[in-house]
């Protein structure tokens, strides 16, 4: 049986007289850049992550750009982030000439560590001054423990921008109360790359936060920092959303709590029936109803490499999320990093491997999962 990673079409079929719908609509009003669907979806993501206001741009990666822009973050700025993640985390910061500086993750969840995020700060006092902002990953659907990262980003007076790309709609029970994500922090930022629980057909991101005077910086940074038009108080971008982008996005926002439960489900179904030796399971630590399962990874003791190759003989779609860590990337090798560094990262990165999650999962295609992983590890 084929089983892919991930089967938009599945998910189109269902949706393509919606779809083609709010497509049309947008070319028959011809308001392609910055039109009212822009606004509309702003206003209702902001909603439902119980944010004040959303801005959308133009991808996931220009969402954590322009957020650190609108922080000011400049040369000699570091940014503290987790070295497990996809790469635009780390990859933002550079862009603006300050330098990404790394906490390892906790080996449950795979976010960064709240007890090591405290032990850099405590070794590392002369360079606290220098830090800009702290960027929590929110890492394959499930909340980086935010109560802790929150009292040390107070005590140091230190904006947090969530890195909420894999989790729309995954939420935290912390002491005040359950929050989602993206809202918990001095921003959040969304991908809506097409793979992502709320997924556009084509690239598309937003920022979230309860600022409003961050909300209009925001505003402007993604319009070349223009306001009025051709009047530029500061260099921004284009990193403008398309409405067609939003008009989709539209389309399928109301459907994304349905989406999580199914993907609950299918975790569940894992969870019970992928009781293999050796393979380690994900652990919702929070509980399986805060979780939004973006994707479903599992840890084995060795040879991942090779299960890889036989899931794909067994027309098992598969992925490894993420192969080296930034610290270990040749781009960062300036920045001094070796293996043995952050070695819970280190260990995800080749011990892990992602199963298909998606919705439209069948039970028959789980069981053809679960038995291409059984027959390898026996």
């Amino acid at each position: 049986m084929q089983v892919p990673l991930l089967d938009l079409k599945a998910q189109q079929k269902e949706l393509r007289a919606e779809l083609v719908a709010a497509v049309e609509e947008v070319m028959d009003s011809a308001a392609f850049i910055m039109g009212p669907k822009v606004k509309e979806l702003e206003q209702k993501v902001a909603a439902y992550s119980g944010a004040g206001f959303g801005i959308g741009v133009s991808s996931g990666t220009d969402a954590l750009l322009v957020a650190l822009m609108a922080l000011d973050v400049k040369p000699g700025d570091l940014v503290l982030t987790s070295p497990y993640s996809f790469f635009a985390t780390a990859g933002v910061v550079a862009r603006l000439g300050a330098t990404p500086a790394f906490v390892d993750i906790d080996s449950k969840t795979y976010n960064l560590d709240p007890g090591l995020l405290g032990e850099w700060f405590k070794k590392n006092k002369p360079k606290v001054r220098n830090v800009k902002a702290i960027i929590p990953v929110h890492l394959f659907g499930q909340c980086a423990d935010m109560d802790p990262i929150a009292a040390i980003a107070r005590e140091h007076s230190i904006p947090v921008v969530e890195d909420a790309a894999q989790a729309i709609g995954a939420q935290y029970p912390g002491k005040s109360g359950v929050k989602k994500a993206g809202a918990m922090g001095t921003m959040g930022c969304f991908s809506f790359f097409p793979s992502k629980n709320l997924g556009a057909m084509g690239d598309g991101g937003m920022v979230v936060t309860n600022d409003p005077g961050l909300a209009e910086k925001l505003q402007k940074l993604r319009n070349h920092g223009a306001h009025p038009k051709y009047y530029h108080a500061m260099i921004g971008g284009n990193f403008r959303l398309d409405t067609i982008q939003a008009a989709t996005l539209l389309v399928k926002l109301p459907r994304i709590e349905s989406w999580h439960a199914r993907r609950r489900q299918n975790a569940a179904y894992y969870n019970q029936n992928l009781n293999v030796p050796g393979v380690v399971k994900p652990q919702a630590v929070y509980g399986p109803e805060y979780h939004i399962y973006n994707q479903y990874v599992i840890s084995i003791p060795e040879k991942r490499d090779e299960l890889r190759k036989h899931l794909q003989g067994n027309g098992i779609g598969n992925e490894v999320y993420y192969p080296v860590p930034f610290h270990e990337q040749e781009c960062f090798k300036y920045l001094g990093g070796k293996t043995g560094d952050f070695p819970h990262s280190e260990f995800a990165a080749t011990h892990t491997i992602a199963l298909p999650i998606y919705p439209e999962l069948t039970t028959e295609m789980q069981d053809a999962v679960i038995e291409a992983v059984r027959s390898f590890m026996k």
